[in-house]
């Protein structure tokens, strides 16, 4: 069969080829909706499809958002992702991912392989403060939105959660259950990293103990963010000397590792271990106990990196362009702290 073109709807439609290029796109100019329903209709009949990578050439831009995670099979991120795909859907748009897996050189293929089949841009959970990141990103002079992570070397739009007050919420709630005092389950960074959402949790929790006049030296504790690893921390801390009586951790993932390794160690919780966790992924609800940990409005936030990173405006912060939107965190109490 002859391949049905915009010529044959027009033709079927009664209209002209423009009229249909407009409906196909959505603009730039408006149809008559009796119009608009003709071309629909012509389209349909025909089993018309749009050639994209013929619009995408002519537009030099594609209907694609490019995507970069650190890794998607973490639940968190994986949670994420999908918000931004049905957010992006609700625009007409799809979305590419890419895993950096926590590396710089991997974080750069990605910004250079989605900047270079230009998509219409491009949204990223940055795994760390990469310089390299950054020149590539003014290279391209490209339209990015930061999510979940401003990492200090890029100047680009960001859409965060409050970090520093969701984990004093969880401490203090740990604390206003009698805990002499709440250790902290922090990520593997010696140095704070300005702008990650682990260094702002740990920041929390610390503002949380001098409020309650708690000392913090020695009670805060480098783990890996995934709950393997978290686990193998867990079973050593739990099983030595100086058990803490809670433990906040960074991420839910980590918590999910803590949960595990007490229950080997036949430790109570939360009767003689209190734990709270950050990010209330779906598998939180599912723990045993349930897990007590702090949430943020994901699908708010997937919504506004989509609208940002389609935004017409100027690519980053001036004085009709947000530089930061924060949406605020809300603590989920579950049984693992305490609370019946």
């Amino acid at each position: 069969m002859a391949k049905v073109t915009r010529d044959d709807v027009a033709r079927l439609a009664g209209t002209s080829t423009a009229v249909v290029s407009y409906v196909i796109n959505n603009g730039p100019r408006p149809v008559a909706p009796a119009t608009r329903e003709r071309v629909l209709a012509a389209i349909k009949e025909l089993g018309y499809r749009p050639d994209r990578v013929a619009q995408a050439m002519a537009s030099r831009r594609t209907d694609l958002i490019g995507m970069i995670v650190p890794d998607a099979r973490q639940p968190f991120f994986a949670e994420m992702t999908h918000a931004v795909e049905q957010a992006a859907a609700e625009r007409g748009k799809m979305v590419l991912v890419g895993n950096s897996d926590y590396l710089d050189e991997r974080e750069v293929h990605y910004l250079r392989a989605f900047l270079g089949m230009r998509v219409s841009g491009l949204i990223l959970v940055s795994q760390g403060p990469s310089e390299t990141a950054a020149v590539e990103i003014d290279a391209w002079d490209a339209r990015v939105v930061l999510l979940h992570r401003r990492p200090e070397a890029i100047e680009d739009v960001a859409v965060v959660t409050d970090d520093v007050g969701g984990a004093q919420l969880a401490t203090r709630h740990l604390l206003e259950h009698g805990c002499a005092y709440v250790a902290c389950l922090g990520g593997i960074e010696e140095t704070p990293a300005v702008g990650d959402p682990v260094t702002d949790h740990v920041e929390g929790w610390r503002r949380a103990m001098r409020e309650a006049g708690r000392p913090i030296e020695g009670r805060l504790f480098q783990a890996p963010y995934n709950r393997y690893d978290a686990y193998e921390v867990a079973l050593g801390l739990l099983a030595g000397p100086r058990r803490p009586p809670a433990i906040v951790c960074a991420t839910d993932d980590q918590a999910i590792g803590v949960l595990r390794a007490a229950r080997e160690l036949r430790i109570d919780v939360p009767g003689e271990l209190a734990v709270a966790g950050f990010d209330d992924v779906k598998e939180a609800a599912l723990t045993d106990p349930p897990l007590t940990t702090v949430a943020s409005d994901r699908p708010a936030m997937a919504r506004a990196a989509v609208d940002l990173v389609l935004d017409e405006g100027p690519r980053t912060g001036g004085p009709h362009r947000e530089r930061l939107r924060q949406f605020p965190s809300r603590l989920v109490v579950r049984r693992s702290c305490g609370c019946a």
